[in-house]
């Protein structure tokens, strides 16, 4: 493919400034080599916490002071995730890429104000909408005049306390024309587990070779030094040592598949 693959990743919630810093990083520093286009991503609120006893993060000032320090230093771009209206204009200031997390893919006035700020605008797809929903979710980011829009594949319920990826829906959204992105490791979770989600690490990085040879335009990761040490999403958190080889493959696998005079995959 002629354009860069998308990569998004970092830590599920910001955990200290010093680890919070270390991964970006090591990100930067590999996708930088790597030619990719790359957004640190981490959470100042994580407030879909299963248990209300469960980490939730810095909050939004102090994580939003953690996140724009990294930037500023690294000169990184920047993915956060916002939960309320409220939330939008303070995150805009900061970051590059405003992300709409999947459970609120479906608030209204959250993507109007989101689409307002002309950031670019990620929409993780929710677990229980069927892709072709999406283009709805997209018509309301659209009709504030900002066409800078991504849409993300998380996976879909099936069944209780399990997801699917059904490749059929980056076709789908990719009708919608904007770039489609795979998240590789929410969709290896195994939600609600004894008061918080567990998850399958070891399959996300064979599902993200197989979206590559499908066709997506960017990925979207959690990674982290010690996964199963993270304080949110460990067990479907990659290993930090484990990103340069898999965008080595996933960019190998695009190339090869997709090359640049092909234009693209049909229909993807």
């Amino acid at each position: 493919m002629s354009n860069p693959l998308i990569f998004m990743a970092g830590p599920c919630v910001i955990e200290t400034p010093e680890i919070t810093l270390l991964i970006a990083e090591k990100l930067q520093a590999i996708t930088s080599a790597l030619g990719v286009e790359f957004y640190f991503k981490a959470s100042y609120d994580k407030a879909n916490r299963t248990s209300a006893s469960a980490y939730r993060g810095p909050g939004l000032r102090d994580g939003l002071r953690i996140l724009a320090y990294i930037k500023e230093k690294l000169g990184v771009r920047i993915v956060t995730d916002v939960h309320s209206v409220d939330q939008v204009k303070p995150v805009a200031d900061v970051v590059d890429i405003i992300q709409i997390p999947a459970f609120l893919c479906r608030q209204t006035d959250l993507l109007l104000e989101a689409g307002r700020t002309g950031r670019r605008v990620n929409i993780k797809k929710a677990q229980f909408m069927a892709p072709l929903d999406m283009q709805y979710a997209v018509q309301k980011v659209e009709s504030t005049g900002n066409k800078d829009i991504l849409v993300t594949e998380r996976g879909a319920t099936f069944g209780y306390n399990n997801l699917v990826v059904d490749f059929r829906s980056f076709s789908i959204m990719k009708t919608f024309g904007y770039p489609v992105v795979f998240d590789a490791t929410h969709s290896v979770q195994i939600p609600s587990q004894g008061g918080k989600s567990s998850g399958n690490r070891e399959y996300a990085i064979p599902l993200a070779r197989a979206a590559a040879a499908y066709g997506i335009d960017g990925l979207f990761c959690e990674v982290h030094p010690e996964p199963d040490k993270a304080m949110s999403d460990a067990a479907n958190t990659l290993h930090l040592h484990d990103v340069e080889g898999l965008l080595t493959s996933v960019m190998a696998i695009r190339q090869s598949a997709f090359p640049p005079h092909a234009g693209g995959p049909r229909g993807v």
